[in-house]
């Protein structure tokens, strides 16, 4: 049995006890007009309104804040294609330490500008031809410091499970939640939060239909890797879930649903209409799966993931232009 396997909720709250007092407690907003449409009680637990505008503060705080002195020493080290390298480079900054980010050569302009504001060092790799997994592992042997990828560690995957917790305290029992999947260390940690604090929920991941590789993986019983998907959610342009995060997600996710990058933009137009949010692409997985009609919702009470909202302002005005 693997230490992911014996993570649980008490975990979560853990994490939410490190978290007090540095991560934003997330509004939760709602809208007539969302209801209406699905027939549902829809209630939006909005990250794109955290630190660095995206959840995964969460993840990358809670994990530093274990740090023993050495590693604090030494600094931190990760890859990712934006949200996380900001998450990390500011709770670096937060923790006094060093870091240093990989980033592809494509990320988001404003991803990278931010990450280096927060204070990170950032190397570019090309995500097409090189494996940013093996060069993070060989820049951390080469300069001693400890590695926290973007979703595969348990610090993280607790981490992010405290947005569902919030949610949960919140706005009380929900029949289903609906978690933007990338990774996996978002739905994961949600997961967990739900196994405890509410048991009857169905937890239900949502992938772009370019990167399927969750749904595939759940329902085969095992991990399957794909090609680099050709997606607008950048932040699930991801080859494979982690094998921390789906040794949760196969135990206690109820079902994996895909949305197109139409749907996408399509949500994204919505949510700033009607609900004067700007919202990433890959934030909008969740609330795509309610509001275009993939997930029957009606008549439920129905918990959604905004992961996040970082996105070049002239690229989300070109989206829904």
């Amino acid at each position: 049995m693997s230490d992911t396997a014996l993570l649980a909720c008490s975990d979560v709250e853990q994490a939410a006890a490190r978290l007090r007092g540095a991560a934003h407690r997330t509004p939760v907003l709602t809208s007539a007009t969302a209801d209406a449409r699905t027939g549902a009680r829809l209630f939006f637990k909005c990250e794109n309104y955290q630190r660095m505008g995206a959840f995964k503060f969460r993840g990358a705080f809670n994990a530093i804040a274990r740090f023993t002195p050495a590693q604090r020493a030494a600094g931190v080290l990760t890859f990712s294609s934006g949200n996380h390298a900001q998450a990390i480079a500011l709770s670096a900054r937060l923790a006094g330490i060093r870091a240093t980010i990989i980033m592809p050569h494509d990320a988001p302009a404003l991803k990278v500008q931010a990450t280096r504001e927060y204070g990170g060092e950032v190397l570019f790799y090309d995500r097409y031809t090189e494996n940013r997994e093996e060069i993070a592992r060989r820049l951390a042997t080469e300069r001693g410091i400890t590695l926290v990828p973007p979703y595969d560690h348990p610090d993280v995957i607790c981490g992010q499970g405290t947005a569902a917790q919030e949610l949960f305290e919140d706005v009380g029992p929900l029949d289903v939640l609906l978690v933007p999947l990338g990774g996996g260390g978002l739905l994961a940690g949600c997961a967990l939060a739900a196994s405890g604090l509410a048991p009857g929920c169905k937890v239900i991941g949502v992938e772009p239909e370019a990167g399927n590789d969750g749904q595939q993986s759940l329902r085969r019983g095992q991990i399957v890797h794909i090609g680099v998907p050709k997606t607008i959610a950048d932040g699930a342009m991801v080859t494979h879930v982690g094998e921390h995060n789906f040794e949760v997600i196969r135990r206690r996710v109820d079902d994996i649903v895909t949305v197109s990058d139409a749907q996408l933009v399509e949500t994204m137009k919505f949510l700033a209409e009607r609900m004067k949010m700007v919202v990433e692409p890959t934030g909008c997985l969740g609330a795509a799966a309610a509001l275009c009609g993939v997930l029957p919702v009606a008549g439920k009470r129905v918990g959604i993931l905004i992961s996040g909202g970082n996105v070049d302002l002239s690229r989300f005005a070109a989206l829904v232009a």
